[in-house]
């Protein structure tokens, strides 16, 4: 979902629900050489990481009610659990405005209780599937309860302090790597792709994974 539009297709989605091996052993992903300005940006200024030393940071910026971003999370899931081992790989929930800001801060909360594991997929699917509208606070509380989570624990993560730092962490991130839309990847500090620029999200994942090797 964007600023712009994405071309995240039906075929393309499917095909990259599939994937479930290391885009690393796909012989396509080893011959193809892609394309700055084409395939990928390289930012102007670099952004400082958060990737642990020797590891290479890559970050997919999402929105819970994006639904390319619910058509793609399980292919990004099954790309992380097997991506290769140099890569330090996280989500940050995007805001193109202050809409956007509860669900952020649901994720932030969730994330800071060890919860994401067990309810990051249930979020896409309740506001995908069961068409629930988790975009205000009272809505996401009320949601919250139905997981059998302690509302009040929640509701202190939601509202601390941690989570409004990692909200203006989230804005700078964004605004750093110029992103356009979401999905979309964001890899060492120095570059940003999505699926306009590589054709489909499939080829997301393989631009990101040839990202990661560059040296410069």
């Amino acid at each position: 979902m964007k600023r712009r539009e994405f071309s995240l297709s039906t075929a393309s989605a499917v095909a990259a629900s599939a994937l479930t091996l290391p885009l690393s052993m796909n012989a396509q992903a080893q011959v193809r050489a892609f394309k700055e300005g084409k395939d990928f940006i390289k930012i102007k200024k670099p952004v400082a990481t958060d990737a642990p030393a020797g590891k290479i940071e890559v970050i997919e910026f999402f929105w819970y009610s994006c639904p390319h971003c619910n058509a793609f999370e399980p292919a990004f899931e099954a790309w992380a659990k097997n991506a290769p081992a140099n890569l330090s790989i996280r989500r940050v929930p995007v805001a193109f405005n202050a809409s956007f800001v509860p669900q952020q801060k649901l994720y932030f909360a969730l994330e800071s209780m060890n919860l994401l594991p067990k309810l990051h997929t249930t979020v896409f699917r309740a506001v995908h599937v069961e068409r629930k509208p988790l975009n205000k606070d009272d809505a996401i509380f009320e949601w919250i309860g139905q997981q059998g989570v302690d509302v009040a624990k929640f509701k202190e993560a939601y509202n601390s302090f941690n989570t409004a730092n990692l909200l203006r962490k989230a804005g700078q991130l964004q605004e750093s790597y110029q992103v356009e839309g979401v999905p979309s990847m964001g890899v060492a500090g120095k570059y940003y792709t999505d699926g306009t620029l590589a054709g489909n999200m499939q080829s997301v994942l393989q631009v990101v994974e040839y990202l990661s090797t560059l040296k410069a």
